[in-house]
């Protein structure tokens, strides 16, 4: 039941559950596993062993799955952020990558609306303008064509919830330093360093369990819409909860060199 509710209905709500296993239920092959249970039952179980049905057959039944598992992207100037969309929540990966160094420019790619264009604008701009701040190369980009690219085009993706994202990878990417751990966040960030509330922390957190993302940045405001949420949805999880961009930026690339503890 698990694998099908990840694999071809993901979705906030049972609805697409329920008609799944309809389908499921009516196609031949589940038809043919009746009939054979069927005559299990009236023969015998020596003349005729009982059959499981498992992750296997599960492919026969409703064909190949809609959705894959997520696999949080790591590297320089690579971050990930947390989101909600129509079918819940789900990680986003930001990945930035500084193309040559002839001229300076900005160019963002990805199925991208009009507010997450403008939250990334703002995060660029907080970048270069406090480089000094978080010991980068104050020069590093004036010199570079950096390109920032968020994934899966299929998906449109829209809202402020990937600023703290998108100003981590560029300041990874300035840096030149990955993030050395499983790590995700979402907040909505000022040209001045504030780190502003976000929606969907529910979904959020469940796409972070589903990724086995069990440390968190979130916004301070959201305390209690987290401290809210069952306890089988916050066991074991680590929450940073960030003011400012500059909470952000210590969480991500000083707590494994203080040798804070992450439980």
């Amino acid at each position: 039941m698990k694998y099908v509710i990840e694999s071809y209905c993901l979705e906030a709500g049972v609805r697409n559950w329920r008609s799944t296993s309809r389908e499921s239920c009516a196609s031949p092959s589940w038809s043919l596993c009746r009939q054979q249970q069927q005559a299990t039952q009236d023969q015998g179980d020596a003349a005729h062993p009982k059959r499981r049905i498992g992750k296997r057959d599960i492919d026969d039944l409703l064909g190949q799955p809609l959705f894959q598992t997520e696999k949080p992207q790591r590297g320089i100037g690579v971050a990930t952020g947390l989101a909600w969309t129509a079918m819940g929540g789900a990680t986003l990966p930001i990945e930035s990558s500084r193309v040559h160094t002839l001229n300076r420019g900005f160019k963002l790619t990805g199925r991208l609306g009009d507010v997450m264009r403008e939250s990334a604008d703002i995060a660029y701009s907080f970048v270069v303008s406090h480089l000094k701040d978080y010991r980068c190369d104050p020069d590093f980009f004036d010199t570079s064509m950096v390109h920032l690219h968020v994934p899966e085009g299929a998906t449109p993706k829209d809202g402020p919830s990937a600023g703290i994202t998108i100003a981590t990878a560029l300041i990874s990417l300035a840096r030149k330093e990955r993030i050395r751990r499983p790590l995700a966040m979402t907040g909505e960030l000022t040209l001045t360093g504030q780190v502003l509330p976000v929606g969907g922390i529910r979904e959020k957190v469940i796409a972070a369990r589903r990724a086995k993302i069990l440390e968190l940045i979130l916004p301070h405001a959201n305390r209690r819409d987290f401290e809210e949420l069952p306890d089988y949805l916050r066991e074991g999880i680590n929450v940073h909860f960030a003011r400012t961009f500059r909470d952000v930026f210590e969480t991500v690339f000083e707590d494994h060199r203080r040798g804070k503890s992450l439980h």
